[in-house]
């Protein structure tokens, strides 16, 4: 298991890519909360990232509303049960950490939903910012709220954008 990993410029600041054995195991923000240390993030390497790379600038471009990526979560069980209930969230949409609580068959463990959406370590890709609290209000996230006000917004109008093409 040696990692590597690269930095690219985003519409949200310097995003980290951290890669295992060729899957992606980290997308972290600057200043991000609960961002490993640099030392967790080996060598420099640009080589297993291409796609990668390929499919955040389709996603900031407008033209990519999910990702096809290898990918391995490192973390507990549970928290392993909530980023893969994140992945389901559609593009666009958000739901509340009890609706995502249910979705993954725990209903009283919102917070504890809650604590696992903020350990997300592949940030975007897994979109850990589409989940808001029960009266629709940005809670916590571990890039800043600013971050994920302009991923919802971003998102909400490459929706709408794509609606009305559809609906031409």
């Amino acid at each position: 298991m040696h990692p590597v990993n690269t930095v690219i410029d985003s519409p949200v600041g310097p995003l980290t890519l951290v890669a295992v054995d060729g899957a992606l195991t980290g997308l972290y923000m600057e200043h991000q909360r609960h961002r490993p240390p640099e030392e967790n993030f080996g060598e420099p390497d640009t080589a297993p990232f291409g796609p990668v790379i390929e499919q955040l600038e389709e996603y900031f471009s407008g033209q990519r509303n999910e990702f096809d990526l290898p990918m391995t979560l490192v973390g507990t069980p549970f928290q392993r049960t909530v980023w893969s209930g994140l992945c389901e969230i559609p593009y666009g949409e958000t739901i509340s950490y009890g609706e995502l609580a249910e979705r993954i068959g725990k209903p009283s463990a919102s917070r504890a939903v809650g604590l696992a959406n903020g350990k997300n370590p592949i940030g975007i890709i897994v979109p850990c910012h589409r989940v808001v609290g029960s009266t629709g209000n940005l809670t916590g996230y571990g890039g800043g709220l600013d971050r994920k006000q302009h991923l919802l917004d971003f998102e909400r109008r490459n929706t709408a954008g794509m609606q009305a093409a559809l609906d031409f």
